[in-house]
C-alpha cells in the first residue's frame, strides 16, 4: 500500500515533530529549528506551485472527509498566509540566532525553538483548516505557544503581561467554543461547506457574535486590546516580531473566512465592526504618541493598524465585502512583514545603545545606523507611503470606500495615516538629531547577523508593493469569496 505525501500534511506535521525534537534535544534545538523551517518552507513552495497549476486543492485526511472527517484546503489566500508565516518566521529565526546568543540567555534559547515550532504548527493548521472546531483547536495551540514566548524573558513585566494575555486568551477561547457549540446544535455539522448554505437564524447569528467577540479578544480589537501593548513590548525582540507579525494574523484570517462562509451580518453590525476599528485607529495612535519606550510605541501602533484592517472589512458595506476582503488581505500581509521588521530593528537599537527610551535616543554617542535605517523603511510601509505594500492596501481600502460613498472610512484612514506619521516622527527625530551629544559619535560597527533579517523584511515590505498586481491575482486563485469549498 502506498502512502501519498501531501505538502499540506507536511506543512502541519513537520513543525509539530520539529517542536517535539527541539524540546527533547535542547543542545541542538537551533539546528532542528532551522532544518524544520527549511522543510516547512519547501512544503509551502510545493503547495503554492500546485495551487498555481490546479487552483484550490482539498485533501480529505485518511480519505475520510467532511462533515464527519477532516478536510484540508488550500487556495490563493491560504497559501499567501502560509508563505507570510514561512518567510517572516525563517528570517526571525535567523535574527534569533544572534539576539539570543548571550551566556545569560540559555533558558531563552532552550525554550524559544520548541515554542516557535509549536506556534508554526498552529498557524499552518489555521490556514489549512476547513471547519470551525479544528480552527478552535489550532488557535489554542497558537495561544499556548504565544503565552510561552511572551514570558520567555523572565522579567516581572513580561510575566505580568503574559498572565494578562493568558486570561484574555482563555476568555476568547471560551467564547469561541460556545459559538462552535451553538453552531453544532443548529446545523449538526461544523465544516465550512455546511455553514455556507445555512439560513441566518437568530441562534446562528448569536453563535457568530460569540465567535467574533472571542476572535476580537485574541486579535486585540479595541476596546478588547488591553493585553497586547504590554505583551508585545516586554517580550524578547524575536518573540515580539512573531507575536505582532504573525500571531494576531491568525484571528484576522479566521474572521475573513467566517465572513465568507457564515450568514452575513447586517449592515448595522458591519458598521459596528468598522467603528471598533476606527476606535482602535484613534486610541492606538494617541497612546503611541504618548509612549515613552520604543517597543511600547511599536506595540500601540499594532493596535491602531489592526483597527484599520477591521475598517477594511466595513469600508464597502454588506454588498461590497466580496471585494473588500482583498484590501484586508493586503493590509494583513503588509503589516505582518513590516511589523516583524520593526520589532527586530527596535530590539537591535536597544541592544546597541542599552535602552529604548524614546526621549534619550539622541543622547547616546552610539549610533545603530543600520537598525535605524531598517526601522525607517518598515515605517514607510506601516504609514502607507508609495510604493510599499502598505500603500497598496490602504489605497485599495480607500478606493472601495470612495466608490461606495463611505467617506467616513476614508476620513478614518487619513486620520490614522497622519497619526502614524506623527508618532513615528518622534522616533525619527531621535535618530536624526546629533547636537545633544558633545562626544565623538560611534557609528554602527558593521553588519551583524541580527541586522540582516529585519533589513530583508523591511525591503520586502517596500518591494512587494511593486508586485501588487500578480499578488492580487494569486490571492484570487480558488476565489476565496466566490466559491464554496
Amino acid at each position: 500500500m502506498s502512502i501519498e505525501i501531501s505538502p499540506m500534511i507536511l506543512a502541519v506535521f513537520v513543525p509539530l515533530f520539529g517542536a517535539i525534537a527541539a524540546f527533547v534535544l535542547t543542545r541542538v534545538a537551533a539546528l532542528i529549528g532551522l532544518a524544520t523551517l527549511v522543510l516547512t518552507t519547501g512544503a509551502v513552495i510545493w503547495l503554492a506551485r500546485d495551487v498555481l497549476a490546479a487552483g484550490a486543492i482539498v485533501l480529505p485526511l485518511g480519505g475520510w472527509g467532511a462533515p464527519l472527517g477532516i478536510d484540508l484546503r488550500a487556495d490563493g489566500l491560504s497559501v499567501a498566509m502560509l508563505a507570510l508565516t514561512s518567510a517572516v518566521g525563517f528570517l526571525v529565526s535567523i535574527a534569533a540566532l544572534d539576539s539570543l546568543k548571550g551566556a545569560d540567555q540559555v533558558r531563552q534559547r532552550q525554550y524559544f525553538w520548541p515554542l516557535w515550532l509549536l506556534l508554526l504548527t498552529g498557524m499552518n493548521g489555521v490556514y489549512l483548516s476547513t471547519d470551525i472546531f479544528n480552527l478552535y483547536v489550532m488557535i489554542e495551540v497558537i495561544a499556548l505557544a504565544a503565552v510561552g514566548l511572551t514570558v520567555q524573558s523572565g522579567s516581572r513585566a513580561a510575566l505580568q503581561a503574559g498572565l494578562e494575555y493568558m486570561y484574555a486568551s482563555i476568555l476568547g477561547a471560551l467564547l469561541f467554543l460556545m459559538g462552535v457549540g451553538f453552531v453544532y446544535l443548529q446545523l449538526g455539522r461544523l465544516d465550512f461547506a455546511g455553514l455556507s448554505g445555512a439560513a441566518p437564524t437568530g441562534a446562528l447569528v448569536a453563535a457568530l457574535a460569540l465567535i467574533f467577540v472571542g476572535l476580537a479578544l485574541k486579535t486585540a480589537l479595541f476596546p478588547l486590546h488591553f493585553w497586547l501593548p504590554a505583551a508585545h513590548a516586554n517580550a524578547t525582540a524575536p518573540a515580539s516580531a512573531l507575536l505582532s507579525g504573525l500571531v494576531v494574523k491568525a484571528a484576522l484570517y479566521i474572521v475573513l473566512r467566517l465572513a465568507q462562509y457564515m450568514p452575513f451580518p447586517s449592515e448595522n453590525l458591519l458598521t459596528l465592526v468598522g467603528l471598533m476599528g476606527a476606535g482602535a485607529v484613534i486610541w492606538g495612535g494617541v497612546q503611541a504618541l504618548r509612549a515613552e519606550r520604543l517597543k511600547l510605541l511599536v506595540a500601540w501602533s499594532t493596535v491602531a493598524q489592526i483597527g484599520l484592517i477591521f475598517v477594511a472589512f466595513a469600508r464597502a458595506g454588506e454588498l461590497g465585502l466580496t471585494e473588500s476582503w482583498k484590501a484586508a488581505a493586503l493590509l494583513i500581509l503588509a503589516h505582518g512583514i513590516a511589523k516583524a521588521a520593526m520589532f527586530l530593528a527596535a530590539g537591535r537599537i536597544k541592544d546597541e545603545i542599552g535602552h529604548d527610551v524614546i526621549r534619550d535616543l539622541d543622547r547616546t554617542p552610539i549610533r545603530p545606523t543600520l537598525a535605524q535605517f531598517t526601522f525607517a523603511l518598515a515605517a514607510i510601509s506601516l504609514i502607507g507611503l508609495p510604493p510599499s505594500l502598505g500603500f497598496i492596501g490602504k489605497w485599495a481600502l480607500m478606493e472601495g470606500a470612495m466608490a461606495a460613498g463611505y467617506w467616513h472610512w476614508v476620513a478614518v484612514t487619513m486620520v490614522g495615516t497622519l497619526m502614524s506619521v506623527a508618532y513615528f516622527s518622534r522616533v525619527f527625530a531621535g535618530f536624526l538629531r546629533f547636537d545633544r551629544v558633545r562626544a565623538p559619535l560611534g557609528e554602527h560597527q558593521g553588519w551583524a547577523l541580527a541586522d540582516a533579517a529585519p533589513l530583508t523584511l523591511a525591503l520586502m515590505a517596500i518591494g512587494l508593493g511593486l508586485l501588487a498586481a500578480p499578488l492580487l491575482s494569486f490571492l484570487e486563485i480558488g476565489y476565496p469569496f466566490g466559491v464554496a469549498p
